[in-house]
């Protein structure tokens, strides 16, 4: 596709906003958009907006689900009959979504230390989440982190090469398993205690032929926190940290929260793998 054919293509970014910080979502989406166009990238007509009902989120190509309260967040979708079109859009149609602390509980296929019945969960990342790993909101803290896909943003004039990110967690999750990329881990998960999972959904056909589904992918993880932690049982090797973001196929995930930052790079990358996306569907 040539960059004239690129210019004519409008793209819309939603947010969830039926709890949690959707607002700074949007105004770093809407900067990051402008920091887009600095960098000669594209001259897309972009839209960013608020979701609250279908009819909303079928018009996006692309999907943030914020940081907040998971419980609160699934209990409204769930009375504003959001789940099941929230998981088509995500684990049918595969289109890109972004999930930040208790979106990325809520796009998780586990979540632990939940009471049945007390949660549900939406989908699409091939992990458990450990639900407020980090203690309770007076325990929030901030970290510096080193995030090496920030190197890799495309064009000119935003060099992001090592420079760190300054991540902020409040009660956030982590990932505490990477689960296989194999029809019905769903119920190997039920049977573990205090957990509840997100119902299996098959791929639509059109987008199977192009989107891959592979294995989860560590994009960051946090050093020397894990073992700091006790009694608490974990499935991967306390010296390799926490995992804190995440990414299989069109879901990203992060256990911190860079809406409350100010700082839009991580929200540069991810339109740009939008960008990737919508383009790839168009051909």
């Amino acid at each position: 596709m040539g960059s004239n054919e690129q210019a004519m293509v409008d793209v819309t970014v939603g947010v969830l906003a039926l709890q949690g910080a959707f607002n700074e979502h949007v105004q770093l989406l809407r900067q990051a958009a402008r920091i887009l166009v600095k960098k000669d990238i594209v001259e897309r007509n972009w839209t960013f907006k608020e979701v609250r009902n279908e009819a909303e989120l079928d018009s996006c190509d692309a999907l943030i689900i914020p940081g907040g309260e998971s419980t609160a967040i699934s209990l409204v979708a769930q009375r504003s009959n959001m789940l099941e079109p929230l998981r088509d859009f995500v684990k049918v149609l595969r289109k890109p979504t972004w999930g930040t602390c208790a979106g990325l509980i809520l796009l998780a296929e586990s979540a632990n230390r939940t009471k049945k019945g007390g949660q549900e969960l939406i989908g699409g990342l091939d992990i458990r989440v450990n639900r407020n790993h980090f203690g309770r909101q007076i325990e929030s803290f901030e970290a510096s982190l080193d995030l090496p896909f920030l190197q890799h943003a495309d064009g000119k004039g935003f060099d992001t090469s090592r420079l760190l990110f300054r991540a902020i967690f409040i009660r956030a999750p982590v990932v505490e398993k990477l689960l296989p990329n194999v029809a019905g881990i769903q119920e190997g998960e039920a049977k573990v205690e205090d957990t509840v999972i997100a119902p299996s959904r098959v791929m639509d056909e059109a987008v199977a032929k192009k989107i891959k589904l592979a294995d989860v992918e560590i994009m960051a993880a946090l050093p020397g926190r894990t073992a700091t932690f006790k009694n608490t049982e974990m499935n991967l090797d306390p010296e390799a940290g926490d995992i804190i973001a995440v990414r299989q196929a069109n879901v990203f995930g992060t256990s911190f929260h860079p809406e409350l930052t100010g700082d839009p790079r991580i929200h540069v990358w991810w339109l740009e793998q939008v960008l990737k996306a919508v383009d790839e569907r168009a051909r």
